[in-house]
């Protein structure tokens, strides 16, 4: 069995289904993992979610910022921006059914020697307390308490963590590491609004760096699989470091990566953003 992992689809099924088939993807034989941000910025977000869907066991996915955010939509607890692609999906006969399925996926998922997150895992966190803080999460998403988590999920605050939260901001600093996070100081205070490429050093006045760029961060030795910072164009990974989001959706290419060999694939035609 295969095993691939693909960055941010973005609601770009045709480019998913044309990077699958250059490496001749069986789902009765092969698995697929990916970086969140199933859905919004591309025409194809409702296919999308039914293909993946449809694949079964065969298909897994951590859950992304676009992703949260159309089910907080979706519950109306948040309106529709002008840029969201999601009316075909909202309208879909299916909908429900399809968000169901959604909200069920977790936040960080172990596969083998490599761990899957959307956005990365802040410095200051070990893997244990990364896993044990995203099921947390997942486990109030697949709750009765869901309805709370959404209304709540929006905001930068905290920007740090602490074992003292509790309830709401509790849920959104978690949430907001997993699946927002780009740069943050060592402590793992988030710093928010720069999606601009990688600069290599910290800055002087806030301690603020890419969060993989911290030398003492935890997880340094775990091999982790990340997306959304489509600004890094899939560059600065390494040996233990492999951002798949190349922003596909902006007309770059979207990444496919062959788990066992590191070897990657990339679907040559882009998805322009169909956003107004």
């Amino acid at each position: 069995m295969k095993v691939y992992a693909v960055g941010d689809i973005h609601g770009c099924l045709d480019g998913l289904k044309s990077v699958l088939a250059q490496v001749n993807f069986d789902p009765s034989n092969d698995r697929l993992i990916a970086t969140g941000d199933l859905v919004n910025r591309g025409p194809q977000s409702l296919d999308t979610l039914r293909f993946c869907r449809d694949l079964g066991t065969s298909f897994a996915t951590v859950l992304g910022n676009h992703d949260l955010h159309l089910l907080a939509v979706a519950r109306g607890f948040r309106r529709a921006s002008r840029n969201d692609m999601f009316d075909a999906l909202l309208a879909a006969s299916d909908c429900d059914s399809l968000l169901d399925w959604l909200q069920q996926q977790p936040l960080l998922l172990d596969i083998g020697d490599y761990t899957v997150v959307h956005a990365g895992i802040p410095p200051q966190w070990s893997l244990q307390t990364a896993r044990k803080l995203a099921a947390e999460v997942s486990t109030v998403l697949c709750s009765s308490r869901a309805d709370a988590y959404f209304s709540e999920m929006y905001g930068n605050a905290p920007a740090t963590w602490s074992d003292t939260l509790v309830g709401a901001s509790r849920w959104r600093t978690i949430t907001n590491y997993f699946t927002r996070m780009r740069r943050c100081s060592t402590g793992g205070t988030l710093e928010f609004g720069k999606k601009a490429a990688l600069s290599p050093t910290v800055d002087p006045r806030t301690g603020s760096a890419a969060w993989f760029l911290h030398p003492d961060r935890k997880c340094k030795k775990r091999k982790i699989i990340y997306g959304h910072w489509a600004a890094l164009e899939g560059r600065y990974g390494n040996a233990t470091l492999f951002p798949l989001d190349t922003g596909y959706v902006w007309g770059g290419r979207l990444r496919l990566m062959d788990l066992d060999t590191q070897d990657a694939h990339h679907e040559p035609k882009s998805c322009e953003s169909k956003a107004p």
